[in-house]
């Protein structure tokens, strides 16, 4: 990690470096990926026990495949019962923030006789990949499973890779029942998310993906799109922090390094004015890493990834950040709240130098799952919408159609659609 000064050199290759890390520049995994959905689409069940073996190392049948009330029951004995309240208290605050994205149907009627409206309706089924390997992620299980069941789907059905003895980590299950998931199956990887798209033996097809992954789930993710609907592809983890010199070093540095340590493809950058600001952090960085158990990761993600880039004013500061639209955005300014008014794009803003971005990851409601590499110039984090469809409703009387009639008609027949306005015309025949 190095400090640089923000120019249009540096912007250039900083934003051409950020592509690389996007799963649309993983080509050569495709081919690879796509060999395994067909396989599942063809094989279904029989595919996904042999790449369950192959990937994970598990034994898994249609008898053991789904997870059991007893292991449930099992996983609560184990897990540490203080982790279990932080884990209610966190469901608490996520079901308490999505509840008030909610949306309801509705009707708007006229004295003429029209009723014009929109019906809203949860999906019936959906699918929740949660990933295994290098880490267990139980507040990924609140923060795709809550939404769902906010939302008032119908059957949420969670994949996971099992690990080599066919078990699922017990903090996982326990995640999974608390927040509302009605039946889980241990198969993670591309074939999970070809199980879900298709449907086998044992999954049931349904209607929409959610849930981040490794490239190989957010390639699958994105071939059978179309099949089912999905939330977003997915990519590696990244943090953008605006500091001005009212920064703590220490704060910042720490803030950094909590998403670098998540795979050796994550972005950490600080953009700051200050370079005095700029020269601590960066020493308390290498401060940090020798006491972090995930130093390896962290310093080569920082070697490849890590930016500390310095600015001449403020505003050139929003202007790379809006130009990024970083995942998590942290504001550690001397007035954040006005900072935060000129940014466009970002997954997720935390402001002030209390509001780490650990914070959005587990505790404070708001979802955790964001669009990564510059999506969140056109996505939003998942939410109560991701599992709701809307559907136009249209009502009129014959006193109401029959003032517009000839309107319909007209523009009918001048993109010479002539079935069109005949099926209006019919109406109104004994009249003419």
């Amino acid at each position: 990690m190095k400090i640089e000064r923000l120019n249009a050199d540096s912007r250039k290759n900083l934003l051409e470096d950020l592509l690389k890390r996007s799963p649309n520049q993983y080509g050569q995994y495709e081919d690879r990926v796509k060999e395994i959905l067909e396989t599942v689409k063809v094989q279904k069940d029989q595919a996904l026990f042999r790449y369950t073996k192959e990937f994970d190392g598990a034994e898994v049948n249609r008898e053991t495949i789904r997870v059991t009330d007893a292991e449930i029951e099992e996983a609560y004995r184990q897990i540490d019962q203080e982790l279990l309240a932080v884990i209610r208290k966190a469901l608490h605050n996520i079901e308490s923030y999505h509840a008030k994205q909610m949306q309801y149907s509705w009707f708007d009627s006229k004295p003429n006789g029209t009723l014009l409206g929109q019906k809203v309706t949860a999906l019936e089924r959906v699918g929740v990949y949660v990933p295994g390997g290098k880490a267990v992620y139980p507040s990924s299980v609140l923060m795709n499973i809550m939404p769902a069941k906010v939302a008032g789907v119908d059957e949420i059905i969670m994949v996971t890779p099992p690990d080599r003895n066919g078990k699922v980590n017990p903090t996982t299950l326990v995640a999974a029942k608390e927040a509302g998931a009605d039946v889980i199956y241990k198969v993670g990887g591309a074939q999970a998310i070809g199980a879900l798209a298709y449907g086998t033996e044992s999954i049931p097809k349904v209607d929409k993906i959610v849930g981040p992954g490794n490239i190989y789930v957010a390639l699958a993710k994105k071939s059978v799109y179309g099949h089912v609907s999905i939330d977003s592809i997915a990519g590696p983890s990244e943090i953008l922090v605006i500091a001005d010199e009212t920064a703590n070093p220490r704060y910042v540095a720490a803030d950094l390094l909590s998403q670098a340590e998540h795979d050796e493809l994550a972005s950490a950058i600080l953009v700051t004015t200050s370079e005095e600001l700029a020269g601590q952090v960066l020493k308390e960085i290498e401060e940090f890493l020798p006491s972090l158990s995930r130093r390896a990761i962290l310093e080569r993600s920082l070697e490849n990834y890590g930016h500390i880039l310095l600015a001449d004013t403020l505003e050139d500061a929003i202007a790379i950040a809006n130009e990024i639209a970083s995942e998590h955005l942290e504001i550690i300014t001397a007035d954040p709240y006005q900072v935060m008014t000129k940014i466009r794009n970002a997954g997720a803003i935390f402001i002030g130098e209390y509001s780490s971005e650990p914070l959005g990851d587990y505790f404070a409601g708001p979802n955790h799952i964001l669009p990564t590499n510059g999506t969140a110039k056109f996505f939003s984090p998942l939410s109560v919408d991701d599992f709701l469809k809307k559907s136009s409703v249209i009502s009129y009387s014959r006193e109401a159609l029959e003032a517009v009639h000839q309107d319909i008609e007209k523009f009918a027949e001048s993109e010479q659609l002539t079935a069109h306005a005949n099926s209006v015309r019919v109406r109104f025949e004994s009249k003419e």
